[in-house]
């Protein structure tokens, strides 16, 4: 009796901590929330201000072109998909990363393209081939088991048949005439 006294109070103060743990918690994120101002993110520097310094500088904003002989940043042309050769050519456009050239870039990426354009036709001709065969086999398989039906079938006819006839011999009732039960003596 006096263990479940205990077990009593022990939980009514559990349920008393976890109820003001709860107010606790909601009191907290309620003052977060409301402290909380939105601050707007700084604009990005625009790209021709970066012109003349470096390729890091300039590619830290994802929407520059840096282009390497003029040393020019250069907003992206995204009503292009590739930049045009009268703002930079290919070859010395950067975007993204300084290392990585923009025209082996177009072309590593095309190729990939390629591969797995390739890859994804022959896998699905080799599906169909196998598919196919897969469907020769199996009515191949239906044709060899419908001779088969149709052969037991004459089989168990033929054995009826015979059956039938021994049975008429016995009996004296052989059918070698198909009038023969017209004529009885």
């Amino acid at each position: 009796k006096q263990l479940c006294v205990k077990t009593r109070s022990t939980m009514s103060r559990l349920h008393t901590f976890s109820v003001l743990a709860v107010i606790l918690l909601s009191h907290v994120v309620v003052h977060t929330v409301q402290e909380q101002t939105p601050t707007p993110s700084p604009a990005p520097v625009p790209c021709s201000l970066k012109s003349n310094t470096s390729c890091e500088e300039c590619l830290q904003n994802v929407a520059c072109l840096w282009c390497i002989p003029t040393n020019a940043c250069i907003e992206y042309p995204v009503k292009n998909i590739l930049p045009p050769s009268s703002v930079c050519h290919l070859n010395d456009a950067r975007w993204g990363k300084c290392w990585l050239n923009f025209q082996v870039l177009i072309i590593t990426v095309s190729v990939f393209a390629g591969v797995i354009i390739i890859a994804v036709i022959v896998c699905c001709c080799c599906c169909c081939k196998c598919d196919r065969i897969g469907n020769r086999k199996e009515d191949a398989r239906v044709e060899r088991q419908n001779r088969a039906r149709k052969e037991n079938k004459k089989a168990r006819r033929s054995d009826m048949q015979m059956r039938h006839d021994e049975i008429r011999k016995k009996y004296g009732l052989a059918k070698n005439n198909p009038y023969s039960r017209m004529n009885e003596d």
